[in-house]
């Protein structure tokens, strides 16, 4: 089972109607509105990210099968799912995994690599969208501040609106060490001193649910694309979407 499929297991409702329906939403309250973004598995496929470094990983340890690794090898957040559909077989994957895990961290977690993320689709157009409201922007996302150089240049690589605080906003941890949860709760506080949130887009069933709780008006609308695997069932009211394309 891919992890789409897994996804879509804790998917009650799919219904693309949502996403017109927020930005009618943010037409009608132009800039007081607040739509808030996640990042990774929301706007942006970070599987460009784990393809390259894993590729890198099978360059530097002359593992042929692994210098070939393609972004549908990526089925979940298991490497060793990742390895074994590019085509290692069983003894290696269990002798490389830890020091490919290792190799990994290093990395996916950069400014550097994260310059290499593609845009969900449609997603691109419906923040333009969302910008010729007049409503505010808010990318709220588990990325540390180490990494907004990077995540700044991939939005203007994509076309996607860059943060100015004025009309959009990148809100992100202050270190790695701390918990996306945490973090994410945290946020509320400072997503309220923007104004009047409309709707919250999170592809974490955790998150979404948190921002259901926080902002019982708003729209809250899950990213049927992947999460981190917890058993977490959305709660009642959240629709989910598979990409942002109308």
């Amino acid at each position: 089972m891919s992890a789409y499929e897994t996804v879509h297991r804790v998917a009650r409702t799919v219904d693309k109607r949502v996403l017109s329906e927020a930005l009618s939403r943010a037409t009608t309250t132009g800039k007081s509105g607040v739509l808030v973004f996640d990042l990774d598995s929301t706007l942006l496929d970070n599987r460009p990210r784990q393809v390259a470094i894993l590729r890198q990983f099978g360059v530097a340890h002359h593992i042929a099968a692994l210098s070939k690794s393609e972004p549908g090898h990526w089925v979940s957040w298991d490497l060793r799912d990742a390895m074994r559909n590019a085509g290692v077989d069983g003894a290696s994957i269990e002798r490389l995994a830890e020091q490919a895990k290792d190799y990994w961290r290093e990395r996916f977690f950069t400014s550097e690599y994260c310059r290499l993320d593609e845009a969900v689709a449609g997603a691109r157009d419906y923040l333009h969208a969302v910008k010729a409201t007049g409503a505010r922007i808010a990318y709220c996302t588990g990325r540390h501040e180490a990494m907004r150089p990077g995540t700044v240049d991939n939005f203007i690589r994509l076309g996607m609106p860059v943060p100015d605080q004025v009309s959009v906003d990148l809100l992100m941890k202050p270190t790695f060490a701390q918990d996306d949860d945490d973090w994410k709760v945290m946020a509320y506080d400072r997503l309220r001193a923007l104004g009047h949130v409309l709707a919250a887009f999170d592809n974490e069933p955790t998150h979404i649910n948190g921002y259901r709780a926080a902002f019982p008006d708003a729209l809250m609308i899950h990213l049927a694309t992947d999460h981190s695997g917890r058993p977490v069932t959305l709660a009642d009211g959240i629709v989910s979407v598979e990409d942002f394309q109308i």
